[in-house]
């Protein structure tokens, strides 16, 4: 039998045996704990990692969106601009064709209207009087009786007696009181002699010795009435007439012709 004291030995002997053997199993399962805790740990720290790298990578998604969206945005403004600096182009091409068409118009209305401004010009000329001088007589006239008296004239010279006392006829009424009318009826009485009208001569010839006495023509006048008198064959007439001549006119070239042909009368 054992003692009460070695029993007591024995059993602090075999409790710190037991607790020499416990000692590992307690530190191994610590350890367990720990890795677990550890492992926990890590798990949460990644998946906290990952629920912020989602949330990073929805957020740059979203951004990535927004961004896509103003570049696309962006994309149709510059083609919207684009279209618009295409529709400018056109209308400044189109502005540069109508200015240049203006251009052209304006220098071409320039021209018309400096073409008829001188048309204007040309026209109040030819209808402006101008001083003439006929038969020692100076006088201003229209240019249309100029023009129709020369033509008359220019038809008795050439020997077309009909037309020119036609002409003649048409000026002594259409200008009865023209500077040329006298000198008109002159050469009226001269175209009708030449076509041996000798009646109507006379009486053209001797209106206009009557109504212009002093006419450098006028004793021409008197000359021809004789003439177309003798060509009638009224020698008394004609005699009658010279004697007028001479009396009116003495010293006119006329009236020397007037002599001779008085004494070849007789």
């Amino acid at each position: 039998m054992f003692s009460p004291a070695k029993r007591l030995g024995a059993m602090c002997v075999g409790l710190v045996l037991v607790m020499a053997a416990a000692a590992p199993a307690r530190a191994a399962l610590f350890e367990d704990d720990e890795a677990r805790k550890a492992l926990l740990e890590l798990r949460k720290s990644n998946e906290q990692a990952r629920a912020k790298q989602d949330a990073t990578n929805a957020e740059l998604t979203k951004a990535n969106a927004a961004l896509l969206e103003q570049v696309q945005q962006l994309r149709r403004s510059v083609l919207e601009l684009n279209s618009q600096l295409e529709m400018l182009r056109g209308d400044m091409a189109k502005l540069r064709g109508t200015d240049e068409q203006l251009a052209r118009d304006i220098a071409d209305l320039q021209r018309k209207q400096k073409d008829v401004t001188q048309g204007v010009d040309d026209r109040i000329k030819r209808l402006e009087p101008m001083r003439t001088t006929v038969d020692g007589r100076e006088f201003m006239a229209d240019p249309e009786e100029k023009r129709q008296f020369d033509e008359a004239l220019a038809m008795l010279r050439g020997g077309d007696f009909e037309k020119a006392s036609m002409m003649f006829g048409a000026f002594v009424r259409r200008y009865p009181g023209s500077g040329y009318t006298d000198s008109a009826r002159f050469w009226l009485g001269n175209a009708l002699y030449g076509k041996r009208d000798y009646k109507e001569a006379i009486t053209v010839f001797r209106t206009m010795a009557n109504s212009a006495p002093d006419h450098p023509r006028a004793p021409e006048a008197l000359l021809a009435i004789a003439n177309c008198q003798v060509e009638a064959r009224d020698s008394k007439s004609a005699r009658a007439t010279i004697g007028e001549l001479i009396k009116v006119y003495p010293k006119s070239e006329a009236a020397q012709a007037g002599r001779e042909r008085l004494a070849a009368l007789k």
